[in-house]
C-alpha cells in the first residue's frame, strides 16, 4: 500500500495594510504624514519592508515606497534606524 503524502498547507493571504475597509483607495495614494502606517511598513533599521512580508500589492507597495521617501525628505521619518 503506497504511503500518503501530507497535503501542502495553503497560507491565508495577508491583508493589504493600505486598503481602507477592504477596498483599494482610488487613486492609490498613501499619505506621507501618516506615520503610524509608515512605521508599520518599515523595519527597526528604517528599511522599507518587502511586499512578501508586508502583504502589499505591487501598486500599493509603490505608493508606500514613495510616501516613505517623501516622509524621510521632510524629516518625518529617519533614513537610518537605531
Amino acid at each position: 500500500m503506497p504511503k500518503r503524502r501530507p497535503r501542502a498547507r495553503t497560507r491565508a493571504k495577508k491583508k493589504d495594510p493600505v486598503y481602507v475597509d477592504g477596498k483599494r483607495p482610488r487613486p492609490m495614494y498613501v499619505d506621507y504624514k501618516d506615520l503610524e502606517l509608515l512605521g508599520k511598513l518599515t523595519n527597526r533599521q528604517g528599511r522599507i519592508v518587502s511586499r512578501r512580508k508586508s502583504g502589499c500589492t505591487a501598486v500599493s507597495q509603490h505608493a508606500v515606497a514613495e510616501a516613505i521617501k517623501r516622509a524621510r525628505f521632510m524629516a518625518l521619518l529617519p533614513y537610518v534606524g537605531e
